[in-house]
């Protein structure tokens, strides 16, 4: 599990009431598959493969929150993931307990997402990526 310097920074200054629950949701998401990296961005902590997956969101809440940016278009069925939106779902934590009671189904929707979003092909191993402008 590769961890993000600037994502530990933002733990040590935010100090979310959630912080225990949350770096478990975290290492869950990054263990369920290697492509997965975190990353900062508009200021939240978000996961991605192929693009933007998932994003803590409300982190001064005493519980979890994570909006799953096009959650709609995960394939299976995963009884925790709500919402009606046409694009993005959520699935909430109340604590660190429910966070590792629903480990195998948050560890189910990120292997979903990046076998949804992986290139044409071998959907077991990674892609050597090139860099842009490379042939």
């Amino acid at each position: 599990m590769k961890i993000n310097g600037e994502v530990e920074q933002w733990f040590a200054n935010k100090k979310p009431p959630a912080e225990l629950a949350m770096r478990r949701a975290r290492e869950i998401i990054l263990r369920a598959d290697r492509r997965l990296a975190e990353y900062m961005k508009y200021g939240s902590v978000h996961f991605g493969y192929e693009g933007d997956f998932v994003t803590f969101v409300q982190a001064d809440k005493k519980n979890v929150n994570l909006m799953f940016h096009r959650g709609a278009r995960i394939p299976g069925r995963f009884p925790h993931l709500e919402g009606t939106h046409p694009s993005a779902r959520f699935m909430r934590f109340a604590d660190l307990a429910e966070v590792d009671a629903r480990a195998a189904e948050l560890s189910g929707v990120a292997r979903a997402w990046c076998a949804l979003v992986s290139p044409a092909g071998d959907k077991t191993k990674p892609k050597a990526s090139r860099p842009k402008g490379t042939r």
